[in-house]
């Protein structure tokens, strides 16, 4: 039986951290990576312009996204330069009304206010037509993005560490992180204290988690200080927001499925708005009628995407085509759920997805979601390349959104399975979905002080997830099945030398009733989770994978 600190550095030395110093970086409270802001290509020229014309008391609109990286970048920028102006507001467009990005319509909008300078969040890099328009208007911009960029670009200053003049160290950081590093920018370059930055980090951790980038290198500098503000309760909007859904200690898993989907659904089903103006007040009674609010989208938001989860399965169905990538037609959904029931269909089947829905007279909104193997960006951009798809068209590796006329859907599911087609022929096992695992384990390493080891490695999320364990060749004892219709289990897996590991099965206990309630050896794979309950501790394999053992 291992120590446990031996586990931990044979988990590290996966991920290619050995050396002290390395080790000592990613497991520190204290992390100490980060990078001088202007590194980032064009930061130089953005804080000259920003600052020049905040000299000249210029009105200043933010411009941000509706979701919760876009609605923490616009409360981050909106912080830190309220320290240096009070001509600011902000604009986020409304998702059913305008969809993503910048659009004409929104920059004549801000013209006819007396904007001068529009500085863009989460959003820009590829907005041409409106830098242009914005520029006949009498309007300078600035650029801070994280989305991928190919082909032209906005003809301004354009702070984004995906474009290929960037040389900046990490190019992983999520909308609210280059919204961050302009705001280190400006601190360096105005000399305000350094707590206008330590005030935002709690936000910065949201936006970055809640946008699923990796959360390595820079991103688990900002998370672990973030985390430590929101468990701190400095901001009492976040405070609110926590008790609100019933956290307790926060951690990164808890944003991704709680703090984050309850900011995300004031855009899907309302405005992101209300999510802004819950962080941006001090008022205890707004931050209480903010925060029910986003309670209630949130309850919604879960209703509405669980129907429309099932009619899309049920259109799939009936249609019964085998398609490698999935374009999916629905007429009645709504519009703030569709991204996450093309998700939750991505899983399902496998498959990368689109689906297209009706926007205005003539033309189609389409939302993807991919699965690992499949950079549906880059796909989806082979095919407008090919055949001129799109009229907007924008997103990255495991998410899309684009805009394209109605007569072109039958073209658009040609050209995806002609680009699925050369895939297949480059990796032909690019659809098998075997649980992967890091680490084989004796069920008697399975212990509270192992979890309590491997809690060094949070924050867990992208690139750096919870720990995957097999347990090889045991045999299950004390199979008690859970729920009303018995979709859940519980039993000890027991090693041939007679060690123990209790484990928990959620949802496919049916699915692999017959090896719960055979005699066989099996091969499982699950992660490592303790529960407290009446003041006792215990530790157990969640379970992810069952197989007979070979």
């Amino acid at each position: 039986m291992r120590k446990t600190e031996e586990i931990l550095r044979t988990l590290l030395h996966q991920k290619g951290i050995d050396t002290q110093e390395d080790i000592s970086e990613f497991l520190s409270d204290r992390p100490q990576k980060t990078y001088d802001p202007f590194l980032l290509y064009n930061m130089e020229a953005g804080v000259d312009l920003l600052l020049s014309e905040i000299k000249k008391n210029t009105k200043i609109c933010i411009y941000g996204d509706y979701d919760a990286d876009g609605v923490t970048s616009v409360c981050i920028l909106s912080s830190v330069l309220s320290h240096l102006t009070s001509n600011f507001i902000h604009y986020i467009p409304s998702r059913v009304e305008e969809g993503y990005g910048l659009n004409k319509n929104a920059v004549r909008k801000l013209a006819d206010q007396g904007v001068g300078l529009i500085v863009t969040v989460d959003c820009g890099s590829v907005s041409c037509e409106e830098a242009d328009l914005a520029r006949e208007l009498g309007m300078k911009m600035i650029v801070t993005d994280h989305h991928s960029i190919d082909g032209k670009k906005a003809d301004c200053i354009v702070i984004n560490p995906k474009q290929k003049e960037d040389s900046y160290p990490f190019d992983g950081i999520a909308g609210c992180g280059v919204a961050f590093k302009l705001c280190q920018a400006l601190q360096k370059r105005t000399g305000l204290p350094k707590s206008v930055l330590n005030e935002v980090l709690d936000l910065l951790a949201v936006g970055t988690v809640a946008d699923v980038v990796p959360l390595l290198d820079e991103n688990r500098t900002f998370v672990k200080y973030g985390l430590a503000r929101i468990n701190a309760g400095t901001r009492p909007a976040m405070k609110s927001l926590k008790e609100g859904i019933s956290l307790k200690n926060v951690a990164s898993e808890n944003i991704a499925f709680g703090i984050g989907p309850h900011i995300n659904a004031a855009g899907r089903m309302a405005e992101a708005e209300e999510a802004v103006q819950l962080f941006i007040s001090r008022d205890p009674q707004t931050i209480h009628r903010q925060v029910e609010k986003l309670i209630h989208y949130n309850t919604d938001r879960k209703q509405k995407q669980e129907d429309a989860y099932k009619r899309g399965l049920a259109i799939l169905e009936e249609e019964g085509r085998e398609e490698d990538f999935i374009v999916l037609p629905m007429t009645d959904i709504h519009e703030g759920v569709g991204g996450i029931v093309a998700g939750k269909i991505k899983e399902e089947k496998n498959r990368p997805i689109v689906i297209v829905t009706p926007s205005g007279e003539g033309f189609l909104k389409g939302t993807g979601r991919s699965i690992d193997p499949v950079d549906i960006y880059a796909v989806l951009k082979k095919c407008d390349d090919t055949y001129g798809l799109f009229e907007r068209f924008g997103g990255h590796r495991s998410a899309c959104g684009f805009l394209m006329a109605e007569e072109k859907l039958s073209l658009l599911r040609q050209a995806v399975q002609e680009q699925m087609d050369v895939l297949k022929a480059e990796d032909p096992h690019i659809f098998d979905s075997n649980v992967t695992w890091d680490l084989e384990l004796d069920p008697a390493e399975v212990t509270v002080d192992l979890a309590e080891t491997l809690d060094q490695l949070e924050p867990f999320g992208k690139d750096n997830e919870r720990p995957k364990f097999l347990l090889r060749d045991v045999t299950l004892q004390g199979v008690r099945f859970m729920g009303a219709d018995e979709t859940h289990a519980r039993f000890t897996a027991v090693s041939q030398a007679g060690a123990r590991a209790d484990c928990v099965l959620f949802r496919k206990a049916q699915e692999w009733r017959s090896l719960l309630c055979s005699e066989e050896q099996v091969d499982l794979i699950g992660s490592i989770d303790v529960q407290q309950w009446q003041g006792r501790t215990r530790v157990q394999l969640m379970i992810e994978e069952m197989k007979a053992w070979n």
